[in-house]
């Protein structure tokens, strides 16, 4: 089948859809997600980017159309500057990509012909593009006789690789880095510090997590500061991923316990055999002893007894360059309707 023949097909099953139908663990959205590369996999998810618009931004109209296994889900927001714009339903971090699946680029140029000139955008938004990668050339391909294109967002991410189990990671550090995870592995042990795996399967386990999550979250540095994931809005959003995570068991999360109390906990989320950190905090209390390193470490040995190939630690930043060796930079780009010369 020749490119214009695909095309063709794209358009010729094209049907829109709602975000309630896509709100689910084996949704098309969630399978299209899956079929291509993307820098974060897990934020290309209808968890992630559903929570956020339910939490954020819940008054925008909503586009999802599906066609030849691909899906393109985009918001229209209007911005002071750039009048109507389509953007991607996570519109903050832009860490998730709007365009899933290997026929996405022509799903989204066929979407756009749908829309009536009084619907037409005055530009699209489309995050998570990997720069080297074949969506990037795709877009350029499809689009740049026809669109200004610009990129306006720089994304980086940090990873690890977990090839080779613990014993392989643990290469990939400095000996510096290692013995002093030794000796705080050991101290943890010295002082009775155990570690509480949990894999939430129901609402109900997950709200009763979460809540215990909260509770440590509220004595950590983080929430003395009302800076971490009990402040408003952030509260909302991490409750609301973790219910849909519970749906599929997909959720990770990990408490720090001593004599019988949550000190810390660490969680996140899975996306094929990538993990995605979410948020991890300990009692202020606890800070000489290192228990984000230790949650860290716990969090490592239990992804690597499931086969878990990397771990995505979210956005880049200074504490994480001992515990990664991958930078994944995805870029944020403008798609602005070229005008017509007059």
């Amino acid at each position: 089948m020749s490119k214009n023949e695909q095309a063709a097909a794209v358009r010729a099953g094209m049907r829109n859809g709602t975000f309630a139908e896509e709100d689910h663990a084996d949704s098309a959205w969630n399978r299209a997600a899956a079929a291509t590369v993307h820098g974060d996999p897990f934020c290309c998810r209808t968890e992630w980017a559903l929570s956020f618009h339910e939490v954020f931004l819940p008054q925008r109209p909503v586009h999802v159309v599906e066609s030849c296994g691909s899906v393109v889900a985009l918001c229209e927001r209007t911005y002071q500057d750039l009048g109507r714009v389509l953007e991607p339903v996570e519109a903050s971090w832009r860490f998730g990509c709007p365009l899933l699946g290997a026929r996405a680029v022509d799903l989204l140029d066929a979407f756009l012909a749908t829309l009536p000139g009084t619907q037409s955008p005055n530009a699209v938004l489309i995050s998570g593009v990997l720069p080297d990668g074949e969506l990037a050339e795709s877009l350029w391909r499809r689009f740049q006789r026809r669109f200004e294109l610009y990129r306006v967002d720089v994304a980086v991410q940090s990873s690890a690789k977990l090839a080779g189990g613990l014993d392989g990671w643990l290469s990939r550090r400095s000996a510096h880095f290692r013995r002093r995870l030794r000796q705080t592995v050991r101290r943890a042990r010295d002082q009775a510090i155990t570690f509480e795996r949990q894999v939430p399967n129901t609402e109900v386990m997950a709200l009763a997590l979460y809540e215990r999550m909260i509770a440590a979250e509220l004595v950590s540095w983080k929430g003395i500061g009302e800076c971490g994931m009990a402040v408003a809005g952030s509260r909302e959003f991490y409750r609301s991923m973790l219910l849909r995570l519970s749906r599929s068991a997909s959720a990770r999360v990990m408490f720090a316990r001593h004599d019988g109390l949550d000190i810390g906990y660490v969680f996140g989320g899975i996306a094929g055999q990538v993990y995605r950190g979410q948020q991890f905090s300990y009692a202020d209390a606890w800070h000489s002893s290192s228990i984000g390193n230790l949650l860290q470490w716990e969090q490592l040995r239990w992804l690597c007894e499931e086969g878990i190939a990397r771990y995505d630690m979210g956005p880049k930043m200074d504490y994480k360059v001992h515990w990664t060796e991958i930078e994944t930079t995805m870029h944020t780009w403008l798609l602005e309707p070229k005008k017509s010369p007059r």
